[in-house]
Parts: C-alpha cells; sequence; structure tokens
C-alpha cells in the first residue's frame, strides 16, 4: 500500500484495476510513505524552477511553498482563501449563468442532437490538440512511462485543466482523475488539505514527489518528464486563451457543478478508455465530473500504444468505453454509459 501524508490527511492510496479506492485518515509527518520506509519529502515548484527530466536528475531546483502562486491571472480558483484575479471573477460569474442556461438537471433526457452538435464543435475548437499520440508520431516509444499513475485534480469545464489533459492525450499517459466539480464533497478539501488552496489542475506525480498547480508548469513537467524533455506541442499552452474556453461556453457549463443527488461514492475506481478530444468522450468525462466519481483515464489517441489493450478489453477500437470494477460492468455507448452512471451513483441507489 502507497500513501501520501500531508498534515492530516492522506493523498488517495495508489490503486489499480480490482484495487480499493479510498482515502486513509491518519497523523503523520508530510512524507511518502511505501511499506512502512519513508521517502523524500513532496515538492512544489514555480514557474521558471521546473523539476529536471530523469536524464538530469541530479540538477538542483529551487522549492517553493505549497500555496504560494505563479502565475494567478491564468488558472481556476474558486473557495475561500483564493486570492482574487480576472479568472475567479469570470468563473465566478460564468458558473451561475452556464448553469442557468445549461438544460436543467444533467441525469434527465437531453436533446441528443445538440447534445453531439456542440461537442463536436467543442472538439473543432481544440483539433489540433489532444486526439494523436505524439510519441507513435516521434517513433519516441521509449519515452519515459511513469510506474505509478499520475494523480490529477480538475473539473472537465476548466480551460485550464482541459490543456493538461490535452498534454496527457499527447504524452499517452494513463491517470488517475479526482474530478473536483464546484460544489464538491470530497476532493476539493483535499486539495486544500495537500496544497494550502483551491487551485485547479493540481497535479500529484508518486514517482519523482512533485506536486503542483499551474497548468503552464505542468504541460511543460509532463512533457520534460515523460515526454523526452522535448517541448509542448506548437500553440498548445498559447492558444488555451483564445479557443480553450469554447468547449466551456458552448457545453454551457457541463462538467462543472456537482450534480445535486451525487453522494455516492464507488469502493473501487472506474476505468474510461478515451482521448481528450473525443466528442462522445467528453460527454461521459463531464458525467463523471458531475458525480465526483475518480476514475483511471486510459488515453487512447490516434498512434496510442494502449490501442491494442482497448481492443482486447473491449473487442473494439472506439472510444468512450467504461469499466466498473464494482459492478462488473463493461459498457461503451455514450448514452448508455451516462444512463448507467446516473441510476447506479446517485444518493437514492
Amino acid at each position: 500500500m502507497l500513501s501520501v501524508a500531508c498534515g492530516h490527511l492522506f493523498y488517495p492510496l495508489r490503486s489499480f484495476h480490482g484495487q480499493p479506492n479510498c482515502l486513509v485518515v491518519r497523523r503523520s509527518r508530510a512524507s511518502i510513505v511505501e511499506r512502512g520506509s519513508v521517502c523524500r519529502p513532496w515538492r512544489s515548484y514555480s514557474s521558471g524552477s521546473l523539476p529536471p527530466s530523469s536524464s538530469s536528475s541530479r540538477s538542483r531546483w529551487n522549492a517553493r511553498p505549497p500555496g504560494s502562486d505563479g502565475d494567478p491571472a491564468v488558472e481556476s480558483r474558486v473557495g475561500s482563501g483564493s486570492s482574487g484575479s480576472p479568472s475567479t471573477s469570470f468563473l465566478s460569474l460564468l458558473c451561475p449563468l452556464l448553469k442557468f442556461f445549461g438544460g436543467g438537471d444533467p441525469s434527465q433526457e437531453r436533446n441528443e442532437f445538440l447534445d453531439v452538435a456542440t461537442s463536436s464543435l467543442s472538439s473543432l475548437a481544440r483539433s489540433p490538440w489532444g486526439s494523436k499520440s505524439l510519441n507513435n508520431i516521434n517513433n519516441l516509444e521509449s519515452a519515459t512511462s511513469p510506474q505509478t499513475y499520475l494523480q490529477i485534480y480538475e473539473f472537465e469545464a476548466c480551460p485550464f485543466c482541459r490543456r493538461v489533459r490535452e498534454a496527457m492525450t499527447e504524452l499517452d499517459l494513463t491517470v488517475e482523475v479526482y474530478p473536483c466539480p464546484k460544489g464538491s464533497l470530497r476532493h476539493r478539501e483535499l486539495v486544500r488539505s495537500i496544497g494550502g488552496k483551491e487551485q485547479f489542475p493540481f497535479l500529484v506525480d508518486l514517482n519523482t514527489g512533485v506536486s503542483m498547480y499551474e497548468s503552464s508548469d505542468i504541460v511543460k513537467y509532463l512533457f520534460r518528464q515523460y515526454g523526452q524533455g522535448r517541448n509542448p506541442s506548437f500553440g498548445l499552452l498559447e492558444s488555451t486563451m483564445f479557443t480553450g474556453w469554447v468547449p466551456t461556453l458552448l457545453r454551457a457549463g457541463r462538467g462543472m457543478t456537482l450534480w445535486k443527488n451525487a453522494e455516492k461514492e464507488p469502493l473501487m475506481k472506474l476505468e474510461l478508455y478515451s482521448y481528450e478530444n473525443s466528442v462522445y468522450s467528453r460527454i461521459v468525462r463531464e458525467a463523471l465530473c458531475e458525480l465526483e466519481l475518480p476514475y483511471i483515464l486510459h488515453n487512447v489517441g490516434e498512434g496510442s500504444t494502449k490501442s491494442k489493450l482497448l481492443l482486447e478489453t473491449s473487442g473494439s477500437n472506439k472510444v468512450p468505453y467504461l469499466v466498473d470494477p464494482n459492478t462488473g460492468l463493461q459498457m461503451g455507448d455514450h448514452k448508455k454509459i451516462l444512463s448507467y452512471l446516473f441510476q447506479t451513483y446517485s444518493a437514492g441507489s
């Protein structure tokens, strides 16, 4: 078992298929504990002081205290204790407006044409990014893969979280996703306990002992650490301020707010085969966020090394594909997945 302490709240335990998804509350030092051995403490980095790639691991980097600000003008911050910023004010105004115009209860029957059309336009707006595995395209099969799944705390509608998910698709990474919708019952409190503030996205890398805010820093870190040190895809970082908001607006805030009946937490993490810019996968990820269901995200973009695994698991290469080890269900149709999720993980189920 592997768990990480920060104050008195532990990081979620590392869990793979069939292993429990749980939080352990215990008082201990702020360190990684694995089978009783104490490893190096967590670090948090600011802009310009990213940790080294595996090829330069001996270099020294200046650590930044958890909770200190990097670029406050571009990240998504919600909740008390966060300093004001243009992005904060905009999101605070945008959340209730989008919820009002967003079609009401996400568990109810939807206009299928409108649902798919807005998701398709969202994919078109971000079409250069989050669809293909760059490791395969650039013949970088030897790119470093993390031994333990990365953990990302985010919410689907956030444009800055989106740029991180796009990078993860391009790097062919499998990650643990902890959705943090507005009104979160579990994961936002955990982020505040770990990092000192509610700011998203927030990355935890158990392989290197790094935890960090700031989406641009996270993307650069991921490419350096797991993309053989190369730079992020052209335009990935710069485009967020121009087209990164388009899916949020077109989808009318889906994947932003906790569903009113979302109280049930699964014992084990669900698994989703997806890629960031997939039209139908987006709709499923929004539901997982609104239900605050943690899940293992298998990014299977074009050329992904996990395409064979998807084919063996589902008998097809189509996404989304959901695996729920809690019930034994495996399903590939996005409409059926939505119905299943809201029926299975509602408060009264």
